[in-house]
């Protein structure tokens, strides 16, 4: 039986890890990110400034021009303190954040522990739809610190089937 999962890739850093999507738990979340993944993406992130421990990788809305399937996202599997290993998509509707007039879909790394979605906005629960893999936490978490202290980075996102 296959299961679905994402490679996430940063060269910089060296980030490499395997997230193996939660289709059980987020349906709606990992069916979003899946369908957004057709193609590998390259995503902008950089570390969050309120959450603690978490490279945020805000996709752009030019990648979502034109796409039927991206629409407001239920709460699924919510939490508002992310584990190490976690990968969260969080959405924010239009005009609600700064007043951006698109709607906001972010992917989370979170990568250590103190992880809180508390934003100038207040509590916004994200669903986890993945979580990287046990045996490559320690690698994501270092990976992670170094794109901390490297700044701005392209995050790369593919679709790949573990077996």
């Amino acid at each position: 039986m296959s299961t679905r999962a994402i490679r996430i890739t940063e060269p910089r850093s060296a980030l490499s890890v395997t997230a193996v999507l939660l289709d059980g738990k987020a349906p709606d979340n990992v069916e979003f990110l899946w369908t957004y993944l057709a193609e590998p993406r390259i995503v902008p992130g950089i570390h969050a400034m309120w959450t603690g421990p978490e490279i945020s990788c805000p996709i752009p809305p030019d990648h979502l021009v034109g796409s039927e399937w991206a629409n407001p996202l239920p709460a699924e599997n919510a939490t508002l303190t992310p584990q190490p290993g976690d990968i969260v998509l969080s959405y924010v509707p239009a005009r609600v954040w700064g007043g951006s007039p698109n709607p906001i879909f972010d992917i989370g790394l979170f990568y250590g522990q103190g992880a809180r979605l508390l934003f100038p906005i207040g509590w916004l629960p994200g669903s986890v739809v993945a979580q990287v893999r046990p045996e490559e936490r320690e690698h994501f978490a270092a990976a992670c610190g170094v794109i901390r202290r490297n700044g701005a980075c392209d995050v790369t996102f593919a679709r790949v089937m573990e077996v």
